[in-house]
């Protein structure tokens, strides 16, 4: 009988037998993947809600699963269901409340965002307008769905009894790393031999006018209002800053050999997961760019491989004049000369910045350009900044062998986190 399969550190393989993901763009991963490699921009104008005297008025909001008055946390569960339902068919199992795995899921950090309290206030004939008394209004009238909306965990718990996953579910929020935190404990859950498989979900609606204010105060947003899709210009030395979406990605991951066991097509493996928290500032990064650095080197030793093994690097990329100069002037650190001949290119220019869900998106698509042999490219990249000496494979898609993947998530509040994807092994 055959040993095992086992990484380098004896660790059981963690393999990925099914993904799914929805964005601006489309859903499904055909129509996303299409969509992506032929460089065309999901970001258009705001029409959920007023914009009026906005600074920011426009944005990558999925429009096509709900209507405008649909709350948050029910617009991100929507987009939640939408990507595992597509990763759970691929993986082969059968549709319904009886996922044989753990679930784990990236959500915002308020799921509940002010507009639908307010919303729940008149439902509940309370005009308070405190947390507390939002949920004694619930209560007081009897209505438990009404009580359920108003708690964290409620997106993930929801999930759980739609597809009848095991044990408690796990919802986590790392500000934009929270995806790939997110598929970085479904890792080492089956690392550790607690599961056998995991269903990993990062997944965030919650573009209302309460979250655009709030990135407008933190200068963080773009501007470029007359043309949306130009607007989001990674590495481009006129970058101005993200745009705000919304999506999900979902993935099925497995041990190797109970994949391999139950006939299950192997997609890809994730050969290395990281995560580096900075302490330096709320929303900035450390200026000598230390704890990216260390996310990155620490997901390479993870993988055990060096620099030289990554084809290619799905980049964070938000288009924010710091993140942009910081993840290059850390790939710089980590690879040395020789990432000047490394692809590198950013979805964030065609699908914007999906927070919560990023990382679990971008991982999906890291699967694709594998599967593919394509890399997508850095659209609005035409005016190159000198001071970032990269290959951003810009606004033209290209054919590729690419065997691993590099991808990147870091957060506000210091949330670093590294992904190394890779093929199925030999």
């Amino acid at each position: 009988m055959a040993e095992p399969l086992k990484d380098h550190s004896g660790r059981p393989v963690v393999a990925v037998t099914g993904y799914g993901v929805v964005t601006s763009l489309g859903q499904g991963v055909a129509d996303n993947w299409a969509a992506l490699t032929s460089g065309r921009s999901g970001i258009h104008r705001i029409t959920r809600f007023p914009t009026d005297h906005l600074r920011t008025t426009i944005a990558g909001t999925v429009d096509f699963l709900c209507d405008p008055e649909t709350p948050s946390p029910v617009r991100t569960e929507r987009l939640a269901q939408t990507a595992a339902e597509e990763a759970i068919a691929m993986a082969g199992f059968e549709p319904g409340r009886s996922f044989p795995g753990m679930l784990f899921m990236a959500v915002p950090p308020v799921e509940l965002e002010w507009p639908a309290r307010r919303a729940i206030y008149r439902q509940a004939g309370d005009t308070g307008d405190a947390y507390p008394r939002m949920i004694e209004a619930a209560l007081r009238h009897n209505d438990r769905a009404l009580y359920e909306l108003t708690l964290y965990g409620n997106v993930a718990d929801r999930m759980a009894d739609r597809f009848g996953t095991r044990g408690a579910p796990i919802s986590l929020s790392t500000a934009c790393a929270s995806g790939a935190t997110a598929i970085q404990l479904g890792v080492e859950a089956i690392r550790r031999g607690e599961t056998d498989r995991a269903l990993v979900i990062g997944t965030d609606g919650s573009v209302q006018v309460e979250a655009v204010i709030r990135f407008s105060l933190l200068s963080a947003l773009s501007t470029a209002n007359d043309d949306p899709a130009a607007a989001s210009k990674p590495f481009s030395k006129n970058r101005d800053g993200f745009i705000i979406a919304e999506g999900a990605g979902a993935l099925v991951l497995e041990d190797y050999e109970r994949a391999k066991a139950r006939g299950a097509t192997i997609l890809g493996v994730i050969r290395g997961v990281a995560e580096k928290a900075d302490d330096f500032h709320r929303t900035r990064s450390k200026p000598d760019g230390s704890p990216v650095i260390a996310a990155i080197r620490q997901a390479l030793d993870d993988a055990g491989v060096g620099p030289e093994a990554i084809s290619y690097i799905n980049a964070h990329g938000t288009s924010t004049p710091e993140n942009d100069k910081m993840e290059a002037m850390s790939l710089e650190a980590v690879f040395g000369p020789a990432i000047a001949s490394v692809p590198i290119s950013s979805n964030k220019s065609m699908i914007g910045h999906t927070l919560t869900a990023a990382g679990a998106v971008e991982a999906v698509f890291s699967l694709e350009t594998i599967r593919n042999g394509l890399i997508p490219p850095t659209i609005n990249h035409n005016v190159p900044d000198p001071s970032i000496q990269l290959d951003v494979v810009p606004n033209v898609a290209r054919a590729a062998n690419v065997s691993m993947v590099l991808s990147n998530s870091f957060g506000f509040g210091g949330q670093n986190a590294c992904l190394v994807v890779a093929a199925e092994p030999a």
